[in-house]
């Protein structure tokens, strides 16, 4: 009985310094939908470090147990046995704070799943660990009574020390353990939302697209808050569960007009979304290399996406959508017309075109910057027309536009001027950026990780990053990270960038600490993609 009080005991102090140091780990899951094929891909991806760091932090663990017992053996097998114990948990230690500098880009959301599943990640861990002891003490009981010497029993909880390679596995499996009953919960609260936009008379608008989603959303909330009250789903939220919760928040109980983000990730998402919102209008933004890690193909996403246009809504599409669909739409689907915009003209700080519109023409001088902000704003203004919204109404509107935070955002600080574009995820914005940026006087610097989540072509196109970032007009990169940097630097490299302006640094924080001591009043920094989506 002692013995196993002990090995319980064990097991759970183990637990405790388990899911310490997985505290990341699991913000990872969370970010990858609680799927955990994704969180698999993620960690087997060969830019990542995390199993490295795994993998080395038991052998560390493995070799310094050895070692210690090697020194404590004089005083006897027990005590011996008792004082690897130290190393293992100096590196668990270790361990911890050498993970907190590595960031994720979201911080985990200590929701009711994420409590969760962290308990029954703690309770997994603590049953393995009790077992793997247990199984070691019987080996080592079983070795000593077919006369194995003392070092069977000084080091018969060696194993233990290799035991965080089994971490990320353990979480899958405290998933796994948690998915039946998480499912079936939140299909109920998905189910009830469904059934409130069913009774209720909001009109409702979806945004649909690989890119842009969310900027469309804001400057569509702007627009039509003009005419109606408005309600939309708040940041990303572009999932069943986003909406359910965007359904169940203050905002909407008064709301005349939902608008509803809706992401994708494989086929048939875009579908699941239509028919729990059943949108009467529709803004399809466009159609990139994004999600290919999971969709397969950039032909694969235009199909998913495309799922939109059947779910009976007024669909109004962006600029190159005609020639990607083709013919297959039917007579609710609008697409923008090529002389929709002109008279454009770009400034550091501020964007200016003139909008053709229901006849007549706005003039638009708007703070969002860079083409994006030309296409979101006239795509919006365009399906606000749809809704029959006047030009004195989208005017009004646009003049309440504000940058979306973290989407090509300006600001300023201590005279050096921030582009905060830390959610741009896609070739297409990115490139967009790099321009935007090269519309300001003094140094331009690019902070960068890299793009994310295009699977087979994310080298390539990281390549293409890099190769962009060789531009002269450009005077400093700085490369985050461990992640995409390779192919970003062979692309700067291989297009000619100069060596002396290129540097690779560990962590954001070290990013910001060059920049400090580089940058002064009227020089520029542009943060593209600030990390990774899981990182």
């Amino acid at each position: 009985m002692d013995g196993t009080l002990s090995r319980l005991i064990a097991s759970v102090v183990c637990a405790c310094f388990y899911l310490l140091c997985a505290e990341k780990t699991v913000g990872v899951l969370q970010q990858c939908g609680y799927k955990n094929t994704a969180f698999l891909r993620w960690l087997a991806k060969k830019e990542n470090a995390t199993w490295k760091r795994l993998v080395f932090w038991s052998v560390l663990s493995a070799v310094a147990s050895v070692v210690t017992a090697l020194c404590f053996s004089f005083l006897g097998a027990k005590i011996a046995s008792a004082v690897i114990a130290v190393p293992f948990f100096l590196f668990c230690f270790v361990y911890y704070f050498a993970d907190r500098k590595y960031a994720l880009k979201v911080r985990a959301t200590a929701s009711g799943r994420y409590v969760r599943l962290s308990a029954a990640f703690f309770a997994v861990t603590a049953l393995c660990t009790f077992l793997l002891i247990s199984v070691c003490s019987f080996a080592c009981a079983t070795f000593t009574a077919n006369g194995a010497g003392e070092w069977a029993y000084i080091l018969r909880y060696l194993p233990v020390s290799c035991s965080p390679l089994a971490l990320p596995l353990y979480l899958c499996l405290a998933n796994l353990c948690t998915a039946g009953f998480e499912n079936a919960r939140n299909r109920k609260f998905v189910k009830r939302a469904g059934q409130v936009l069913d009774e209720s008379n909001v009109i409702r608008v979806g945004v649909v697209g690989s890119y842009g989603k969310t900027t469309v959303k804001n400057v569509l909330n702007a627009l039509l808050s003009v005419r109606y009250k408005t309600a939309a789903s708040p940041a990303s939220y572009n999932t069943p569960m986003g909406v359910a919760k965007t359904v169940f928040s203050h905002s909407f109980s008064s709301a005349e007009v939902f608008i509803a983000e809706m992401g994708a990730r494989k086929a048939g998402d875009i579908a699941e979304l239509c028919a729990l919102v059943k949108p009467q209008y529709v803004a399809f933004t466009g159609v990139c290399a994004q999600h290919i890690q999971t969709f397969g193909s950039e032909e694969n996403v235009l199909k998913a996406k495309c799922e939109c246009l059947s779910c009976g809504a007024t669909v109004v599409c962006g600029s190159g959508l005609r020639e990607k669909i083709g013919e297959n739409y039917g007579e609710n689907v609008r697409f923008l017309p090529e002389n929709c915009v002109k008279n454009v003209r770009f400034e550091a700080t501020k964007t200016y075109f003139t909008l053709v519109l229901n006849g007549g023409e706005i003039d638009v001088e708007t703070k969002l910057l860079g083409e994006s902000a030309v296409e979101n704003i006239a795509l919006a203004a365009y399906l606000a027309e749809e809704m029959g919204l006047t030009n004195e109404e989208i005017a009004r509107g646009i003049s309440l536009i504000e940058p979306v935070p973290h989407r090509l955002e300006l600001t300023e600080s201590g005279g050096v001027y921030i582009l905060d574009d830390g959610y741009n995820a896609n070739e297409k914005g990115a490139k967009a950026a790099i321009d935007a940026l090269k519309r300001f006087a003094g140094r331009k610097v690019v902070v960068t990780p890299g793009i994310v989540e295009a699977g087979m072509l994310e080298t390539q196109i990281n390549e293409r990053l890099g190769a962009l970032l060789a531009d002269e007009r450009l005077d400093r990169v700085i490369l985050v990270g461990e992640t995409l940097v390779l192919p970003v630097k062979n692309g700067f490299m291989q297009a000619g960038g100069l060596a002396e302006k290129l540097s690779v640094v560990p962590t954001l924080d070290k990013a910001q600490t060059l920049l400090a001591d580089e940058l002064g009043a009227g020089d520029a920094v542009l943060f593209l993609n600030d990390l990774p989506d899981v990182y």
